[in-house]
């Protein structure tokens, strides 16, 4: 049987403290830096708590503006073309909670933001968004509590943006592979799958 580490004190001695550069990057609001970095990415992952405790981390992408900090502080994220199960929206409505991770290509560090969150339908909300896009129905605005860059040591170690690296994965399952073993489909449904998956994200991204 695996031990588990039960208590806190018995965790902290595994580990040195944080160094002060650590404890002292920790903010409860967007400086001018921070606000630049979400106005520019174009991927955000949005993590949510619902009410019975299920964990969900959605992807969220779009051209470089498409998330917007608004001139109260919070940020606004629109809710576009998905597949309609909207399980972050009903966290975020049943708790009011939400994590954001930013990711810029090319660059290693993230930014990470947690706060309190809603959902929106107001015109006035969704109106801020960029032409590039179709009105969304509806927006995520997140109130950060804690805003901090995090290292670049992760996306390093898995040589996230090193094309040279990327070939040694090639035979990694993709979409089509996984949903093949999900839904139990005999191997030959499994290049009309592709097929069809790769014609929905067509469909669905023209219908932004």
């Amino acid at each position: 049987m695996v031990t588990r580490i039960a208590s806190l004190d018995d965790l902290r001695e595994l580990y040195r403290e944080p160094n002060n550069l650590v404890r002292s990057k920790l903010k409860s609001s967007l400086d001018a830096a921070s606000v630049k970095f979400v106005e520019r990415c174009p991927f955000v992952l949005v993590g949510t708590l619902g009410a019975d405790g299920k964990l969900d981390v959605s992807p969220r992408g779009g051209p470089s503006g498409f998330v917007r900090v608004r001139s109260d502080g919070t940020i606004a994220i629109p809710d576009l073309n998905g597949n309609n199960l909207i399980d972050s929206l009903r966290a975020i409505v049943e708790t009011g909670r939400v994590g954001l991770l930013f990711v810029m290509p090319g660059r290693d560090e993230t930014l990470r933001v947690n706060g309190r969150a809603f959902v929106t339908g107001d015109p006035s909300v969704l109106g801020e968004f960029t032409n590039e896009l179709r009105t969304p129905k509806s927006a995520i605005v997140v109130e950060p509590d804690e805003v901090f860059i995090h290292c670049a040591k992760a996306f390093r170690r898995g040589e996230i943006w090193n094309p040279e690296s990327w070939s040694a994965l090639a035979d990694a399952p993709d979409g089509a592979d996984i949903l093949t073993c999900q839904l139990e489909l005999p191997p030959d449904a499994e290049l009309t799958l592709r097929d069809n998956l790769e014609k929905s994200y067509v469909e669905g991204l023209a219908a932004d």
